[in-house]
């Protein structure tokens, strides 16, 4: 009875130990938002101060297309949704729906990532727009790029994610991981919605 007693114990405080240290990943995750936020608070700021300054060369309104730009505020939209969709089935302990939602959301971001990368491509050999013609193309690609660099490496980490549900189904730990991607996912929306405004919106009016 004693013995059970002390297994059961040591059981608890296993529990308690891994639940404080998915908390306390968690909490890492947070202080990582927190820094990517001054990072693009900082390329923000530095668009705003530089916007106007195109060295002669083309302007925002000569370089945008928006038909193309809202394509890609669209899908990034709707991944962020489905991004949402796979945490609901995780939450009802759903593998393939989980699986089948963050796989949609993978081809919708690789969508959004393959349409900016055309943009990019068209700007450079079309327009003559590279990130050394103006202080407005340079603050243009590293803003913009920069969001581009984080979706991309926000698909690498879910492919991943997803190979290791596959190996280990829905635990604590997958829990913990699939939860903090939609999260980091929802945060790369909110800073295109601030890209799109401030860079494309404002930039054609």
């Amino acid at each position: 009875m004693a013995h059970a007693a002390a297994q059961g114990g040591q059981h608890d405080h296993a529990h308690d130990h891994e639940h404080d240290h998915e908390s306390l990943k968690t909490f890492g995750f947070w202080i990582f938002l927190i820094t990517d936020c001054i990072l693009f608070g900082s390329l923000f700021a530095t668009y705003m101060v530089l916007h106007q300054n195109t060295n002669g060369g083309p302007t925002p309104e000569e370089l945008f297309k928006m038909p193309g730009i809202i394509a890609e505020t669209f899908i990034l939209l709707t991944s962020s949704f489905t991004s949402g969709l796979a945490v609901l089935g995780m939450n009802k302990g759903n593998m393939k729906q989980l699986l089948g939602w963050l796989a949609v959301t993978v081809l919708l971001g690789a969508s959004f990532v393959g349409l900016e990368l055309n943009e990019f491509i068209t700007m450079v050999n079309h327009e003559g727009a590279t990130i050394s013609t103006s202080a407005f193309l340079s603050a243009f690609f590293a803003l913009v790029g920069t969001h581009g660099l984080h979706v991309s490496v926000g698909l690498i980490w879910m492919v991943g994610l997803m190979i290791q549900l596959k190996r280990r189904g829905i635990t604590a730990v997958t829990k913990r991981k699939v939860a903090v991607i939609s999260l980091y996912w929802h945060f790369l929306d909110v800073v295109w919605i601030f890209v799109f405004t401030i860079v494309y919106l404002m930039g054609v009016m």
